[in-house]
């Protein structure tokens, strides 16, 4: 291939030079996302700003055979937009439009780099909702989501992003580019390309526009945290509260280690500090009266002592009780700048087996793990702390606790990402949770998208 100063220039001349970067302080930003430990420089930055910029991009790499790594707010942690084999980074950042809110039609139409949130407050400024809220959601960008296929708490109740595409405009890496679904509810015009594409970490296009379905907005909300003497315990009580009839919007719960974490970390006390678990909860409606009942109801059926129960009806109240679990990933980073993060997922009924077994696995090595995550959906995040071990011992070490963790959460019933995906850091275990057959499929279909393999090569497989 030609040199990339030329090429560089080529692709100038094309888009406009102030779209290009070569420039190595600007480019280092790019080098690497929320990931752990893992970096690896761009060579060029293209920032586009229209669907054509992608287009051109995608068909003049695509001609020359570069790499091209598309890139939204760069807040995933699984390595999916650090640019491991070089190329082009193509970032959407500055395709962050908030097209339109259809409020007839309740759907929002919107660019790849709308902030999660930014999407969230105008469709409650028209009395609608979108639901999917990724812990990230002040600073992750809505084409991050559909990559990732992104859930968080309300996954319970909502779902995750998939449940909310109704339509993509995308480009594949020759450049063309294609529309699909719309705003529509119920389509069954040929394969679900929209559903292909959720969840395939840009390896197979690059998504230029969105259409979302948005839901009437819950008009009251109420949130209450309970403290158990165990994880095992606060998890019986999400089947309890399930088998009930009750579907809460969501059931976060945090392990001990996590809340003492946290605590350090804000330099404050939790409420219930000596509890084993915290299990918080949210519960919402159209109607106050019902909402409360449910609140009250919940409390009955936790088996838990009234005056141990705080209940957040205020945004003061709410902000305290979700301080803690909001913090814990930036409180982790403070305390380890290295650490492995996992975001498995077990039946529900197995939290508590899968989670006790692994902390005394990881205590026995002499680990520092930090436990929390989505009671109410069986994700799990587990963080093991590289704290003060030899960098070399811990590198070393990693792939075998990875398999630990991934056998553990496998044998269970369950499977190795709920929500972060496989990206880089997770591609060699990728066998042990899909059959020899899957992956060949999988391969198929991104030999179909992408036939020169020049999309975020070095992703998922």
């Amino acid at each position: 291939m030609r040199s990339f100063k030329k090429f560089s220039k080529e692709l100038s001349s094309l888009l406009g030079e102030r779209k290009v970067v070569t420039d190595n302080d600007i480019l280092a930003a790019y080098a690497k996302d929320e990931t752990s430990d893992l970096s690896a420089m761009p060579d060029i930055l293209v920032r586009a700003e229209t669907t054509d910029d992608v287009s051109r991009t995608l068909g003049f790499c695509h001609a020359h055979s570069v790499p091209v790594i598309p890139r939204g707010a760069g807040t995933g942690v699984t390595g999916g937009a650090v640019p491991v084999n070089g190329g082009v980074v193509l970032s959407l950042e500055k395709m962050n439009r908030i097209i339109e809110i259809d409020r007839e039609n309740m759907v929002a139409v919107v660019e790849p780099g709308a902030i999660t949130s930014h999407v969230q407050d105008a469709a409650k400024a028209e009395g609608l909702m979108y639901p999917p809220d990724p812990s990230s959601l002040d600073s992750c960008s809505i084409g991050g989501n559909v990559a990732a296929n992104a859930g968080g708490p309300s996954t319970v109740k909502y779902g995750t992003t998939k449940d909310y595409v109704l339509g993509l405009e995308f480009v594949l890496p020759n450049g063309s580019v294609i529309t699909t679904g719309g705003r529509i509810v119920k389509n069954a015009t040929g394969y679900n390309i929209s559903g292909i594409l959720v969840g395939s970490e840009g390896t197979l296009a690059v998504i230029t526009k969105i259409v979302l379905r948005l839901i009437p907005a819950p008009l009251f909300f109420c949130d209450m945290l309970i403290p158990f003497p165990s994880i095992n315990e606060s998890v019986d009580a999400v089947f309890s509260i399930l088998n009930h009839r009750i579907l809460p919007a969501t059931m976060e719960f945090m392990e001990q280690d996590a809340i003492d974490l946290a605590a350090q970390f804000l330099k404050k006390e939790m409420p219930f500090p000596d509890a084993g678990a915290h299990l918080l909860i949210r519960v919402d409606g159209v109607a106050e009266d019902e909402v409360l009942a449910v609140i009250e109801k919940i409390g009955g059926i936790a088996g838990v002592d009234e005056d141990a129960i705080i209940i957040a009806q205020s945004s003061v109240q709410q902000d305290r009780v979700w301080r803690a679990r909001r913090c814990i990933r930036e409180a982790i980073t403070a305390e380890s700048p290295v650490f492995l993060a996992e975001d498995c997922v077990v039946p529900r009924s197995k939290i508590p087996e899968f989670l006790v077994e692994l902390k005394t696995y990881l205590e026995s090595k002499k680990l520092r793990s930090v436990m929390f995550g989505h009671a109410g959906d069986g994700n799990v995040h587990v963080d093991v702390l590289k704290g003060d071990m030899d960098y070399a011992l811990w590198k070393d070490g990693l792939p075998e606790l990875k398999r630990q963790i991934y056998r553990r959460a496998i044998a269970l019933g369950g499977t190795i990402t709920g929500e972060h995906g496989i990206g880089f850091i997770r591609r060699e275990y990728l066998s042990m949770a899909l059959s020899p057959e899957a992956i060949e499929l999988l391969k198929r279909i991104k030999q179909a998208f992408d036939p020169k393999g020049i999309l975020n090569p070095g992703k998922i497989f």
